[in-house]
C-alpha cells in the first residue's frame, strides 16, 4: 500500500463504501467503513430518542462491517438484539448485497433517557444478540447467540466472533450526531493464524504474538479519526499499519438503505396463507394493510 494523498475523503473512499484490507505477514484481515447520507436516510424513517438513535446507528455501522464478510450474492447478514426491561424490545439490522436496513422498536415502559451514549443495560435491560449468516449458494445458515454484556453492541460482537467463530477481532465504532447529518464509522480486524481460506482455523488464542501485535496497532484509532470526513478510509488503513511490509486494500461495495418491502413482495407472501386467514387479517372492504418498521411505510394490498 502507497501512501495515500492528503486530500478529501471524497476523491478516495468516502461515505457508504467499504474498504478491505489485509496485513498477509500476520495474518489479519479487516474492514472499515463510514456511514453517511445512507445513515441519515435509515434514522429518518423513525423519530428515536437520542439514546435509541446512537444505538442504532452503532448497530448498522456493526452490520456493514459483518456483511462485507459475506463472499456470495444473495448472501445475507442479520444481527437482531432483544431485550427485556430496558428502553428497547427489539433491534433488528441486516445486510445483503450492499443493502443496510435497520430499525428499533421502543419498548412501553423503559426510559432511553437524553445521553446517546447509554449503557447497554439501560437500552436492553436484560438481553441478547443473535447474528445469523444466511449464505444463498448453500442455502446453510450459521447461528450465534452471545448475551448483551459489555459497554456497547461493539463489544457483543467481539465476544460473538470469539465464541462463535473462534476468531480474535477487535471492533471499533464511532458515531458523531450533527444537524448537518449523521455520521457511524468503524473498523473491525481479525486474526487467522491459520490463513484466511482453505484451512482449519485454530482455537481462539488471544495471546498470540502476531494478533497482539495487530490489536494494539489497530486499538490505537480514535473515534475523531473515525468520523472525520476529510480522512479517507486509506488515509486511516495508513495511519495504523504504515510501518507493515504490505498491507493489500480492495474498495469494497457502495451502500445503500435497502428496504426490500415492495406491494408485489408483500403479494407473494400473503399468497402463501390460507384463503379465510387473509379474510381474517382484511378489513370490511377487503383491504389488507402492512405496516413496514424498517422504512415507516404502509401498504394496502387487496385481496
Amino acid at each position: 500500500m502507497t501512501p495515500p494523498s492528503p486530500q478529501s475523503a471524497t476523491s478516495e473512499t468516502g461515505f457508504d463504501q467499504l474498504l478491505g484490507f489485509t496485513i498477509p505477514q500476520r495474518d489479519a484481515r479487516g474492514r472499515i467503513v463510514r456511514l453517511g447520507p445512507e445513515l441519515d436516510t435509515i434514522l429518518a424513517a423513525h423519530s428515536y430518542p437520542a439514546a435509541l438513535k446512537h444505538c442504532l446507528a452503532e448497530a448498522l455501522v456493526l452490520t456493514a462491517l459483518m456483511g462485507s464478510l459475506l463472499k456470495d450474492k444473495g448472501d445475507q447478514l442479520t444481527m437482531q438484539a432483544q431485550g427485556k426491561g430496558g428502553a428497547a424490545d427489539l433491534l433488528v439490522c441486516d445486510f445483503r448485497d450492499g443493502e443496510l436496513r435497520g430499525y428499533v422498536q421502543q419498548s412501553g415502559s423503559g426510559n432511553p433517557g437524553e445521553s446517546a451514549n447509554s449503557s447497554l443495560e439501560s437500552l436492553f435491560g436484560e438481553g441478547y444478540m443473535t447474528i445469523t449468516f444466511d449464505l444463498a449458494e448453500t442455502k446453510k445458515r450459521y447461528q450465534g447467540i452471545v448475551p448483551l454484556e459489555g459497554a456497547c453492541l461493539s463489544e457483543a460482537v467481539e465476544c460473538y466472533f470469539e465464541q462463535s467463530e473462534q476468531v480474535p477481532t477487535l471492533v471499533r465504532t464511532a458515531i458523531r450526531s450533527e444537524p448537518a447529518g449523521s455520521i457511524g464509522a468503524g473498523l473491525l480486524v481479525q486474526h487467522l493464524p491459520e490463513g484466511e481460506q482453505g484451512r482449519e482455523r485454530i482455537h481462539v488464542r488471544l495471546d498470540h504474538p502476531e494478533w497482539e501485535h495487530v490489536a494494539i496497532l489497530a486499538g490505537s484509532i480514535k473515534h475523531d479519526e473515525l468520523v472525520e470526513p476529510q480522512l479517507s478510509l486509506e488515509a486511516l488503513v495508513w495511519r495504523l499499519f504504515h510501518e507493515e511490509s504490505e498491507v493489500r486494500v480492495l474498495k469494497g461495495k457502495r451502500l445503500t438503505r435497502g428496504c426490500r418491502c415492495t406491494i408485489e413482495h408483500f403479494e407473494k407472501v400473503l399468497a402463501r396463507f390460507p384463503k379465510k386467514e387473509r379474510r381474517d387479517m382484511a378489513d370490511p372492504s377487503g383491504i389488507i394493510r402492512i405496516d413496514c418498521a424498517f422504512c415507516s411505510r404502509d401498504f394496502c394490498i387487496q385481496d
